[in-house]
């Protein structure tokens, strides 16, 4: 197949004068159907509550850029660009339509990422600023979210998120921890607070990682269930998980294991390239049912394709 069989549109563009991107509305149509519902306009405050949803958690979309073998980055800790203008345009106006957006402490330390939305606001009807005459930063950010069960963040001034924060271009982070929020360094929640974010206690739990006797380690951890229970108590009815490797394998484990509906739509970027042996991979461990045999591979329903420059989106949500 070449690319001629697909249609061409205009697509996302980026400015360089000014970092924002515009996201054409033809291509943000598309994916409506695997969004939550709009956010309202926020308030002076940034306000990201939407008292209007019912449920006991939040929308939650999975998304994330993979190459052609199913890896997100070249190697532990390597940063590693897989997204083309495009489609990091059809990112950033995810991040404008999700309360919050949620990353690993991994992720955190290794990309040190800015986790705010530089998408053109609506009153910027076109790339060029024609609407109100201005080109304006998109109103709607969303409020990152870290899980770092072990407060090892060493979050500071020099953080992208907290630099952002401070020139309103994006909201302070809350960091979810399993620590007692007292327990954390007076210096790091003086830096988070003061840009009004906060520590957030959930409750941890110990996994044991692969090994066996004194071989076998443990590490701190999260149960989805009480991570997204959390994030709506803290008035967030949607987030988008973007990384890094293991929180995706994590989320996509238990919905291969059939045991928590949680994952309610998928967005992958799918990048045209290889990056060999050696990556993090999107590769949740298989489950296995009670007879002991491989469970039913985990699909997706309501399937859609777009084409975003040289990389193509494919959207779903998760057949139950």
């Amino acid at each position: 197949m070449t690319s001629a069989a697909f249609p061409t549109e205009p697509q996302g563009t980026f400015s360089p004068s000014d970092g924002l991107l515009h996201f054409p509305a033809s291509s943000a149509l598309k994916l409506e159907p695997h969004l939550p519902p709009p956010r309202p306009s926020p308030s002076p405050t940034i306000t990201t509550t939407n008292s209007h949803n019912p449920n006991k958690k939040p929308f939650v979309t999975l998304t994330f850029a993979t190459s052609l073998d199913s890896s997100l980055s070249l190697a532990p800790g390597v940063r590693t660009t897989l997204s083309g203008p495009q489609s990091k345009a059809m990112t950033h106006f995810l991040r404008s339509r999700h309360a919050a957006i949620l990353v690993g402490v991994g992720t955190a330390v290794a990309d040190d990422p800015g986790l705010n939305c530089k998408i053109l606001s609506p009153l910027s009807s076109s790339p060029e600023g024609v609407g109100n005459g201005k080109r304006e930063q998109h109103p709607n950010q969303p409020r990152p979210i870290i899980l770092d069960p072990s407060a090892r963040w060493e979050v500071s001034e020099k953080s992208k998120v907290i630099q952002l924060a401070r020139l309103k271009q994006g909201l302070g982070p809350f960091i979810f921890t399993a620590k007692e929020v007292g327990e954390v360094p007076k210096e790091r929640k003086a830096v988070v607070e003061g840009v009004g974010g906060k520590f957030v206690r959930v409750d941890g739990v110990t996994i044991m990682d692969e090994g066996k006797g004194e071989g076998a380690m443990s590490r701190e951890s999260f149960a989805w269930a009480d991570v997204l229970r959390t994030i709506k108590e803290e008035g967030l009815d949607s987030v988008m998980i973007e990384g890094g490797g293991s929180v995706i394998n994590s989320l996509l484990a238990l919905e291969q294991a059939g045991e928590q509906g949680l994952v309610d739509s998928v967005i992958v970027t799918i990048a045209p390239t290889w990056l060999g042996a050696g990556g993090v991979l999107v590769c949740p461990p298989r489950a296995v049912g009670r007879d002991g045999q491989p469970a039913p591979p985990v699909r997706l329903r309501d399937v859609s394709w777009q084409p975003l420059g040289e990389d193509v989106v494919l959207c779903g949500k998760i057949l139950r």
